[in-house]
């Protein structure tokens, strides 16, 4: 009886033949899902990589699936496609107006070159450790370029964007393209450089009002010079039309003044003795007669 046969009338052994035959298609075949990349490697050194990433590849389209290895020749690292995320904690930076902020910032990144990524990280784990430094010293370089204010206000964005192209210098040595930086939070620093900051802060608004103050000083006089200018020109066209009026309109502008007629501190403060023919006195002689 041939061993074949042999097997075949023996449950057992048929079990065991499957089995081992089984393992021996494990053994040569792997699936490599749509949200991986593969790396083979053959004897340690890489060979190819499968289902690589692609800006415009359509899912259900790419290269995954099944592919066939050698047992214990091949050796398939996987590395993710997906996009993930790293972050920096506690970070301490300055402003171009030397104001020192505490920050946490994140910036997100995927795999673009698997291949590069393997042969100058090692393992897709150690991507984020690789690039903190790099996020940490890009932050950092911006708050230094700008004040405060702006790098939170109208240059919010170009700094996040100066900041990304920087990270992605080095993060492209790995293989590695960085689509994001952000900061999501900032907190002044406790203790002695706190109050510093608070003593800056309280300088610079000052400063600015005193600035804002005296600008509408200087508005003001103008308006006020325009003002009397507009006046004085009224007054002049009065008096040229009729002398008689425009003195008896001022005389009577002085006695309400004068007389206390006027809601004001000093109005008819002043005692006066005058006769009864003092020329201060005019505008009340009776005239025609």
């Amino acid at each position: 009886m041939t061993f074949a046969a042999r097997i075949l009338r023996s449950p057992a052994l048929l079990a065991i033949a499957a089995i081992g035959l089984l393992l021996v298609l494990a053994g040569t075949v792997s699936i490599v899902p749509e949200t991986k990349q593969a790396v083979i490697l053959r004897f340690g050194a890489p060979m190819r990589v499968v289902n690589r990433y692609h800006p415009d590849e359509v899912f259900g389209r790419t290269g995954a699936g099944l592919i066939a290895r050698i047992p214990l020749v091949d050796q398939i690292i996987m590395v993710d496609k997906r996009m993930k995320d790293f972050d920096i904690e506690r970070q301490e930076v300055e402003s171009r107006d030397q104001m020192h902020l505490v920050i946490n910032a994140y910036g997100r990144y995927r795999v673009v070159d698997p291949l590069r990524m393997y042969l100058t990280a090692g393992r897709e784990r150690r991507l984020p450790d690789l690039l903190r430094p790099a996020l940490t010293a890009a932050l950092r370089n911006e708050f230094d370029r700008r004040p405060l204010l702006a790098t939170f206000g109208a240059e919010r964005d170009a700094a996040m964007a100066a900041a990304q192209a920087s990270v992605n210098r080095i993060a492209h040595h790995y293989g590695v393209e960085v689509v994001d930086v952000r900061i999501d939070r900032a907190d002044l620093p406790s203790g002695a450089p706190l109050e510093a900051a608070y003593e800056r802060m309280k300088a610079v608004r000052v400063q600015q009002a005193q600035a804002i103050r005296a600008d509408g000083i200087r508005q003001a006089q103008i308006i006020r010079a325009d003002a009397d200018a507009a006046t004085a020109k009224i007054y002049a066209d009065s008096f040229g039309k009729d002398p008689d009026f425009y003195a008896f309109y001022r005389a009577m502008k002085s006695y309400r003044h004068s007389f206390g007629a006027e809601a004001s501190t000093n109005a008819g403060g002043t005692t006066m003795v005058l006769g009864p023919d003092h020329g201060y006195l005019r505008a009340f002689e009776r005239r025609g007669e």
